[in-house]
């Protein structure tokens, strides 16, 4: 069952489905049946199929274009580097804007499918990848359903990819905080117990309000939603430019950037990455910029300082 909206009258009430707030709820049906049969039966399936995955990552922004894509990537190719003893994995849920496999080299690949569930790409010895992009008949191709069927496909990621054993797994989310996110917290979060810290949230954002505005608001959802923020990663701060030397604001931060948003709402700041024309050069190339000797690399590495505990 997706999480409540903000003015549902409440599942257990007799009012429940049939109040002017439910109209158009995906809930709306099971809230209204009398039996109150509450528990979304697919609930179960992913704790069946996740029940190895150590941690999982939300990868989040209310704005798009800030590259949660690029961050997710980064993250994972740094920290699968740095602990080579453990397993991590990449759940790509922007359904319309599947990136990762591009990002991670592995474009054109196919998914199998075997007694188990759909097995992941393998990317590295200690990287795996499911995407829709993976799925489809052309990179070209435009994905174009409505909410119901794009919450399907998340639930399948979620209970018929046979992950196996992951200390991490991130996913890459769109923009937004609406379908596609209400869907996969209903069913990765665990109700049952208030202690479970398995399911965390990463914020990107860059330095110009424009993009905070909607940031705050991704910041507000998993405040509602009771998920935990390990922090924000302000991407884009500065550009260096390769010509003059010199360090240049192209999203200029005129209200503080991420860090004064932090201290604002009570938020880790994790760090700050610059624009690298060398990073998005191989991007594009799905090639490994972890191994460089950059700025980029220096400030990833500071980022990473604040995961050690997860392993």
């Amino acid at each position: 069952m997706m999480p409540e909206p903000e003015n549902c009258p409440g599942v257990q009430t007799a009012n429940a489905g049939l109040a002017s707030a439910c109209q158009g709820c995906p809930n709306q049906k099971i809230c209204s049946d009398p039996n109150k049969k509450l528990e979304d039966p697919g609930k179960a399936l992913v704790a069946a199929a996740l029940k190895n995955v150590r941690n999982k990552f939300l990868i989040l922004s209310g704005k798009g274009g800030v590259g949660k894509s690029t961050i997710t990537m980064l993250l994972t190719r740094y920290l699968s580097k740095k602990h080579t003893e453990n397993n991590f994995g990449i759940l790509d849920i922007d359904i319309c804007g599947p990136s990762q496999p591009r990002l991670l080299g592995v474009e054109g690949e196919s998914v199998h499918q075997s007694g188990s569930g759909w097995s992941p790409v393998s990317v590295d010895d200690n990287v795996c990848l499911m995407s829709i992009g993976f799925l489809l008949a052309s990179p070209d191709d435009a994905i174009i359903w409505r909410g119901p069927k794009k919450n399907g496909m998340i639930r399948q990621f979620l209970s018929e990819v046979d992950w196996g054993t992951l200390d991490l797994l991130l996913l890459d989310t769109p923009p937004g905080t609406s379908d596609e996110h209400l869907s996969v917290v209903s069913y990765l979060r665990n109700d049952n117990n208030e202690g479970d810290k398995s399911l965390n949230a990463i914020i990107v954002t860059t330095p110009q309000e424009v993009a905070l505005l909607d940031v705050r608001k991704e910041i507000n959802f998993c405040k509602k939603q009771q998920i935990p923020i390990i922090g924000v990663i302000e991407n884009m701060s500065t550009f260096h430019c390769g010509f003059c030397g010199k360090y240049s604001e192209i999203f200029p931060a005129k209200t503080g950037g991420a860090k004064a948003m932090c201290e604002e709402m009570n938020v880790p700041y994790l760090g700050s990455l610059p624009l690298d024309p060398e990073l998005a050069k191989l991007c594009d190339q799905g090639e490994d910029i972890t191994t460089l000797k950059s700025d980029t690399v220096d400030a990833l590495d500071q980022i990473c300082q604040h995961f050690v505990n997860f392993f």
